[in-house]
Formats: structure tokens, C-alpha cells, sequence
């Protein structure tokens, strides 16, 4: 009878860390999108395959009464309706199984909610103009997004929970 070969350590280490790997289901790379003149286009940057989740951004103007305002810097004019084009895009992301999420925020800007009445208003306006509400004045067009990114750097934390909500 043919003797067994015991696995060494490494042998041992490198066999479980490889069927870690196999079974393993990370959460994917996201990428923030639209304030880097010198990126590549929407499609393109879906089209990479790098990617699980791209974030437009950013939703940079909103609350206190403002009406809010979409910034992809030279990508489009939201002001206006140059973003509506981005919609072809955003569905070809959305058929590669990208999700195609709205960053509301930022380091630069003019946002803050007053009251919970404030986060509520915002929150309708990002549902009818981003998500599964409707608007005739969509800034993407037909695209419907699959979230809201939050990337707030800036005021008081005060009413984000209602926004959420």
C-alpha cells in the first residue's frame, strides 16, 4: 500500500486560502463619477468590467429651501437638461449589472436640511427625479437609479435620518 504524503503547512495554508478565493463573494469596487474632466465616458467606464457600482456625482446644491442641483462637472449641463443623454449610459451599465447610484453632498457645496418638513421635500424630489417616482423634468431623462450615495461633509447631522428614511 502506497504511503500517504502529509500536507505540509504551506501546503496546508495555500490550499485553504485558494478555496477561500473560490468561494468568496466580495462586495465589488464603486467608483465616484462625473467631476474629473479627464475621465472616461459613463458606458466606457462600465464597459471597463472594474467596477460593481458607479456613483454619479454629485448632487452637490439641496435643502434650506434650495431648488436642488446636479453637478458632472464637464460631462453635461443639468441646467439645461444636457444630463438627459447620460440616460443610454446609465441603462448599459444597469444591463452589465452595475448598479447606478446618486451621490447627494460632497466637500463643495450648498446643502443642509432645516427641518424634517426640509428632508421630506428633498427626499420626494430624489424620488421623483432620480429613483422610481416621475417628474417631467427628470435630469437623467428615463434613467431610474438604483440609490442614493450620501457623501455629506459638510453641516450639522441634523434630519439625514429623515432624508433616509
Amino acid at each position: 500500500m502506497a504511503a500517504r504524503r502529509a500536507l505540509t503547512p504551506f501546503k496546508l495554508i495555500a490550499t485553504i486560502l485558494a478555496a477561500l478565493l473560490v468561494t468568496c463573494h466580495a462586495g465589488g469596487i464603486a467608483v465616484y463619477w462625473g467631476q474629473n474632466d479627464g475621465e472616461a465616458s459613463l458606458s466606457e467606464t462600465c464597459a471597463s468590467s472594474n467596477y460593481k457600482f458607479v456613483i454619479l456625482a454629485f448632487v452637490y446644491k439641496f435643502g434650506k429651501g434650495q431648488t436642488p442641483q446636479l453637478d458632472l462637472a464637464s460631462h453635461c449641463d443639468s441646467s439645461s437638461g444636457g444630463c438627459r443623454v447620460l440616460s443610454k449610459d446609465i441603462h448599459s451599465c444597469q444591463r452589465r449589472g452595475i448598479k447606478v447610484l446618486l451621490s447627494i453632498g460632497g466637500a463643495v457645496g450648498n446643502y443642509g436640511l432645516t427641518s424634517e418638513g426640509d428632508a421630506r421635500d428633498v427626499a420626494e424630489y430624489l424620488w421623483n427625479s432620480y429613483l422610481g417616482g416621475a417628474s417631467s423634468s427628470r435630469p437623467l431623462g428615463d434613467a431610474v437609479l438604483d440609490g442614493i450615495d450620501f457623501d455629506i461633509e459638510l453641516g450639522s447631522a441634523k434630519h439625514w435620518d429623515t432624508l433616509a428614511r
